[in-house]
């Protein structure tokens, strides 16, 4: 098992954890209160820096009520934190723009990460034609 360093920005943070039974990904808080107006970007901060291992990296996502609960939209969609952004100064944020004025209070749960291994180098070959059956081209209706 790998372990992970975290720097917590905030004495009363909770540590992180997974949620038991629920899922493998982890839950991420806002460090500060945050009060946005219909329209504006802003960086949440998340009161964590980590450490991850070389060959890993974070992916972080808005969690299933983020939207319903905050109107907000994490801008990047998914964000990728690679093992470089580990010092101690690299807090992790949430990039989000807001659809209405909301508070978003400290400590509320606005989105979610796990650890993923890195993609493998691969090799990409040009070919004329590939040796799969056509499914139609989009989605896995094909229409």
């Amino acid at each position: 098992m790998e372990e992970i360093k975290v720097k917590y920005f905030h004495d009363d943070m909770e540590e992180l954890c997974y949620v038991d039974g629920k899922s493998d990904w982890i839950d991420l808080r806002a460090a500060v209160e945050v009060t946005l107006k219909a329209g504006e970007f802003r960086l949440i901060p998340l009161g964590i820096a980590v450490a991850l291992p070389k060959g890993y990296e974070a992916h972080i996502a808005p969690r299933s009520s983020t939207f319903k609960n905050y109107g907000i939209l994490q801008t990047n969609s998914v964000g990728v934190v690679d093992c470089s952004y580990c010092g101690d100064g690299d807090q992790w944020h949430m990039p989000v723009y807001a659809t209405r004025d909301v508070t978003i209070e400290k400590g509320a749960r606005i989105c979610q990460f796990r650890i993923m291994e890195n993609q493998p180098k691969l090799v990409f070959t040009r070919v004329e034609h590939l040796d799969s059956p056509d499914r139609g081209g989009f989605g896995s209706t094909g229409k």
